[in-house]
């Protein structure tokens, strides 16, 4: 693998899950020079190193001029998001808005902050965090399925501008099912088990990929499949298999 591609890296959301695992990988390569970290919470106790450099801001509240000091780097990973399962009906006002803020409208403007390195004709590398839930109903997670599928279109749409314009550079969509060793939906964050999907996850995003579904042909061509065929009996089928799977709490 060329790892020399992914020199001054800016990691949303990377102070824990894949993104710290992402982080944590970039560390340990000569190559990549200088990582910075932004997110809500601060980075773990004992997770340091002279490359990195730490930045608290609260994508909701953000106005996002932080993001203007980042004019130096080469790649743009965006792993800020939240969802919990959990009814329509159990989901307040503000968690609808601020899912909305954090999975959707803050990526899509962070973005847009670094949208004319993404044109010009230097490598510039950009990934985001979606979810296989932004391609199927997902019941249980109407809202972060909601504000994952207004990703999915957002980055295939823009990546077609972005053709267009004659740019070498895309979005890579990693859209995952649950992933194992992050902090998502409660869980404890542990880099043993999120490190080996951090690095194909850096794999595809040198090679200029546009779209990561981990577990493609072992699972999701399959559900899909289904989706497609009939999405009404695979979202019933999607209901079961969460109630069935432990997952939710009452």
């Amino acid at each position: 693998m060329n790892d020399n591609k992914l020199k001054r890296v800016l990691i949303v959301g990377g102070a824990n899950g894949i993104g710290l695992a992402m982080a944590n990988e970039l560390m340990q390569r000569e190559s990549c020079e200088k990582i910075y970290i932004v997110d809500k919470q601060p980075l773990p106790d004992g997770f340091g190193h002279a490359k990195c450099v730490f930045f608290q801001e609260d994508l909701v509240t953000s106005d996002f001029s932080l993001f203007d000091r980042f004019n130096d780097i080469n790649t743009l990973i965006i792993t800020a998001g939240f969802g919990k399962l959990a009814l329509f009906e159990q989901v307040g006002q503000q968690y609808i808005a601020d899912s909305f803020a954090v999975n959707a409208v803050a990526p899509i403007r962070i973005v847009r902050k670094f949208y004319d390195k993404m044109k010009r004709p230097d490598d510039f590398y950009c990934g985001i965090m979606v979810s296989i839930a932004g391609f199927l109903s997902s019941p249980f997670f109407a809202v972060y399925g909601a504000t994952k599928a207004a990703l999915k279109i957002f980055i295939e749409s823009v990546n077609v501008e972005l053709e267009k314009a004659g740019s070498p550079n895309c979005i890579l969509n990693v859209s995952p099912g649950s992933i194992q060793g992050t902090a998502f939906n409660g869980n404890a964050t542990d880099l043993s088990l999120s490190t080996p999907l951090a690095k194909e996850i850096l794999t595809h995003l040198e090679n200029k990929d546009d779209l990561f579904i981990p577990r493609y042909e072992e699972v999701f061509r399959e559900v899909l499949e289904r989706y497609h065929d009939d999405f009404r009996a695979e979202g019933r089928h999607s209901y079961e298999y969460k109630l069935q799977s432990g997952r939710i709490k009452n």
